[in-house]
């Protein structure tokens, strides 16, 4: 006879931005809807369809579109700061792109059909929510003018301190090829890129390992993009 599935018991208090900011009462009922999960790097969350959304307690994921080309450019990153499977809250059955893990970690699972449901409730998950979905927009509108108009060194600077603010780490374990899939650039480019920034005593890096050293340094290389998105997500008390 097997014995009794055990109960997901819920920690004390969540590292997500999300699951933190719902008060005690909501909570309680969210959470039974929550399984924990361990998220490996290149681990596919999303692809075309989605069954489940995703609640990142540490680690990074990567929203990332594919051309015809087969050229690859990221959109977007989900950390700490809210979840994977925005366009479940629309009603969306299929959306481009994919999305997966980048810097792996840990978070809770939940089913999409029951999380666009508790989104539908009047509460404080749908209040921040909808503050996260608007984020997300001003942070897509912001990518697309930096990536037209911006240098690889200013791209390189903002993504690493993006990357920086969701899994508040100074180490991150990033291959070069890896970083010229998420910023549309060759590997060479970014390689030159990221040689300018450590001669500059702002990073050090490894094979596939980069680490911040000088995060001020850093900010003051990294366009304008950056400081615009994180301010309109602390406005929004997301970061």
């Amino acid at each position: 006879m097997n014995p009794p599935a055990k109960s997901f018991r819920p920690p004390p208090t969540y590292n997500n931005r999300v699951l933190a900011a719902l008060p005690k009462a909501e909570l309680e009922r969210f959470s039974r809807h929550l399984s924990p999960v361990k998220l490996n790097v290149r681990d596919q969350l999303l692809d075309g369809r989605a069954r489940y959304a995703y609640f990142l307690e540490e680690g990074l994921a990567s929203v990332v579109l594919t051309l015809e080309s087969g050229a690859t450019v990221e959109v977007g990153v989900v950390g700490i700061d809210g979840v994977v499977g925005l366009p479940v809250l629309l009603g969306a059955e299929n959306m481009p792109g994919s999305t997966f893990i980048q810097v792996d970690g840990s978070g809770f699972r939940m089913d999409a059909g029951k999380l666009k449901e508790e989104f539908e409730r009047p509460g404080q998950l749908r209040e921040h929510l909808h503050r996260y979905l608007l984020a997300n927009l001003v942070q897509s509108a912001q990518n697309a003018a930096c990536n037209r108009l911006h240098n690889i060194s200013e791209r390189l600077a903002r993504w690493l301190l993006t990357c920086h603010d969701r899994i508040q780490s100074d180490h991150m374990p990033l291959t070069h090829e890896f970083l010229g899939q998420m910023l549309g650039a060759p590997r060479t480019t970014v390689t030159l890129a990221a040689g300018i920034l450590h001669e500059a005593g702002l990073i050090d890096y490894s094979r596939g390992h980069i680490t911040i050293k000088d995060r001020a340094g850093l900010e003051n290389v990294a366009c304008e993009c950056y400081g615009v998105v994180r301010n309109e997500f602390r406005r929004l008390k997301l970061l």
